[in-house]
């Protein structure tokens, strides 16, 4: 309410409102009614702000006399700092303000213009998570599936004892992207792994790209690792050996351009990999499934399975390079997070609208289809991310180093988007327009979208862990601003899943890698090595001698002794060494098997090349043989990897090595 409010017109009194301005909660101002012909309105109205504590928030109150011939007049402005009200707390406060008015008298005199205002500071929980601890799930999680790890290694180790809760190690399995042959070969290795008994000693399961559709297929099923993996294996095949052509025919269509009418009202956002999804969903199985992501919390619930996360990467819709600006994303039955900000959300407010951590606009989960769409989404890139995949990698690294040692010397962030306005900086604007437009764009909501960043965020310790972009020292350009994510594959920066296992709270112990790569199959592995050995992540070093880049064996065992945060790498390469001659370790081949062992895996002239979209049948039991393969051929690495990572927690727990924290297992 407000007193002896003066109007600006002389017959009639004040038609008084209170415009409200919080420019860090919201970009707009509210205003409350008009009350009309009053010196001393009341307006009894209630405002609700979303603020955070750590961000100066000042608030601006103007009373305004409302003209509707010209320009409103603003009587007096007052700001008022919102700090100054503890949480739960109801704050009235009066402004006073001493204005000359015009009385009924020919003199002029003065009076006290009053305005009384009431705050209430309500500490409403946020629908996105802000910290880096592991979600209150996933903790729960960790302690039924110890009990199934220390279980399974008391079998497969034939130890004398039970484990104790600190010994047991946290195993994962990291998978790279490939498409098809991704998908096909992790079938063959999750089945060595069962057959070995090993992979009820897993925690956690990563996948990118083809090695997604994978773990979507086998977390449908809630107990999918308890059974063989024959059954499933068997459908997968069954698809993939089937003709395609059908994909286009006019039945199809029709159903395509339903589902992404639907899709549209709903609220959610269009774009080509939201049809791209549903393309994809008909060539895996020719039928729409209603699978959701959180259904496969039912695979968790009782530890039964390894808890799966598939790796993406947020980009910028252009002017940037995936390599000059990119974030790691990771969805899981739980949340969906992008580490670097610390923020998370429940996997089933994905694609819901969110503003300053609240969802403003719920929209129903998505099928799973459409986050495959994402996890797989090789048509956002522009045309400068495939100049650089083109050109020399070890160049892409040095370039991209130097990029992160330059970050501290830069001062303007403006010279980096905007070039001089003359004629050769237009040209050079038009031309990294074009090469940094990314055409078939994939949108979703932003789940940062208007979160302030603490005035300290550049100098927090886990934001600089994940600090890897010339744009992270500018709050301005980074995703909070942004309306829309846009997530793409994480082939065009690194084929890897690992980024959720590099967090320190999984504090990962073993790291079963792999890699579904053609051509040079240490690539993918040296580049997660070196760009964790520039982010200061703990990782072994990957050194390889010439002869083994030349000829690479079957499995690869990298570890640090001098660190034993740093992972053990147990990492196993797309090849075909001793499975040409051995159908089964120990069992060589007769002459009329010899054929069996030939596997193509020379790159562009593979049956298994990135673009096939269909297998033979023989090529598809080749693929999963020799995988299996491989896993079983060394089986002996993998138990002395296990056991080496048992007794390092036995060693840090004594005080032999430097303690560090274990979040995973206590």
């Amino acid at each position: 309410d407000s007193h002896h409010v003066p109007s600006a017109c002389l017959l009639t009194a004040s038609d008084c409102y209170v415009r409200l301005w919080l420019p860090s909660a919201s970009n707009g101002k509210l205003r409350t009614k008009t009350i009309r012909n009053s010196d001393n309105p009341v307006w009894n109205e209630t405002f609700y702000f979303r603020i955070q504590r750590e961000v100066e928030n000042i608030l601006e109150l103007a009373v305004c006399d409302e003209d509707p011939l010209t320009k409103d007049d603003m009587q007096f402005t007052v700001l008022f700092n919102v700090a100054r009200i503890r949480p739960g707390e109801t704050l009235r406060e009066t402004f006073a303000l001493k204005s000359e008015v015009r009385t009924e008298n020919t003199g002029r005199g003065q009076q006290d213009l009053i305005v009384h205002i009431s705050f209430h500071v309500n500490t409403e929980k946020l629908d996105v998570r802000l910290g880096y601890d592991l979600c209150q799930e996933e903790q729960e999680f960790l302690q039924k599936r110890k009990r199934v790890v220390a279980s399974a290694l008391k079998r497969v180790l034939h130890l004398e004892r039970d484990l104790h809760g600190h010994e047991v190690p946290v195993i994962a399995v990291m998978a790279t992207g490939g498409g098809l042959r991704a998908m096909s070969a992790m079938f063959g290795h999750l089945l060595a792994l069962q057959k070995l008994n090993l992979l009820d000693c897993v925690t956690y399961l990563t996948g990118a790209s083809g090695s997604t559709w994978t773990l979507a297929d086998l977390y449908e099923h809630a107990d999918w690792s308890q059974k063989s993996l024959e059954g499933p294996l068997k459908a997968v095949k069954e698809q993939v050996t089937k003709c395609k052509l059908n994909l286009m025919s006019i039945e199809h269509l029709k159903y395509y351009h339903k589902e992404l009418a639907e899709r549209a009202k709903a609220g959610h956002v269009s774009s080509f990999t939201t049809l791209w999804s549903l393309v994809q969903e008909m060539f895996l199985h020719e039928r729409p499934r209603k699978y959701k992501l959180t259904d496969q919390r039912r695979a968790l619930e009782h530890g039964q399975n390894p808890l799966p996360f598939y790796a993406v990467l947020n980009v910028k819709e252009e002017k940037f390079s995936t390599f000059k600006f990119r974030e790691w994303a990771e969805f899981s039955p739980y949340e969906v997070a992008i580490p670097k900000y610390g923020a998370s959300i429940r996997s089933e407010y994905f694609d819901s609208e969110f503003f300053m951590g609240r969802r403003v606009k719920k929209l129903p989960e998505s099928r799973i289809c459409y986050l495959e769409g994402l996890w797989t989404n090789i048509f956002t890139r522009n045309l400068l991310d495939g100049l650089y995949w083109s050109s020399n990698s070890n160049e892409f690294w040095e370039r991209w180093a130097q990029d992160m040692v330059d970050i501290g010397k830069i001062t303007n962030v403006f010279h980096l988007k905007f070039p001089p306005s003359c004629l050769s900086g237009k040209l050079y604007e038009m031309f990294q327009d074009i090469m940094t437009k990314r055409p078939l764009l994939g949108k979703s909501h932003n789940f940062l979208r208007g979160l302030e960043f603490h005035k300290d965020y550049s100098h927090q310790k886990k934001f600089i862990e994940w600090k890897d972009t010339v744009l992270d020292s500018f709050p301005n350009n980074l995703t909070p601003l942004q309306k829309y994510l846009c997530l793409i594959d994480v082939g065009y920066f690194i084929n890897t899943s690992g980024a959720a296992l590099f967090k320190p709270e999984r504090n990962v112990d073993v790291i079963i890698s792999l890699d579904y790569g053609l051509g040079n199959v240490f690539k993918q592995l040296e580049m997660t090595y070196k760009y964790c050995k520039i982010q200061k992540i703990p990782f072994p070093k990957v050194e390889l001698s010439k002869e083994e880049e030349k000829n690479p064996k079957e499995c690869y065992v990298f570890s640090d002794a001098e660190d034993p945060r740093a992972p053990i790498v147990i990492h196993f390469p797309l090849v075909n060494d001793t499975f040409k001659e051995f159908k089964e370790p120990g069992v060589k081949r007769c002459l009329s098997e010899m054929e069996e062992g030939k596997v193509n895996l020379k790159n562009n002239c593979s049956p298994y090349y990135l673009i096939r979209l269909i297998y033979s049948s023989e090529n598809f039991d080749k693929l999963v043989n020799l995988s299996k393969y491989n896993i079983l051929n060394n089986k002996d690495l993998l138990l002395q990897a296990i056991q080496s990572a048992i007794e390092r927690r036995r060693s840090v727990r004594t005080g032999n090595f430097p303690s560090h924290s274990r979040a995973g297992y206590p």
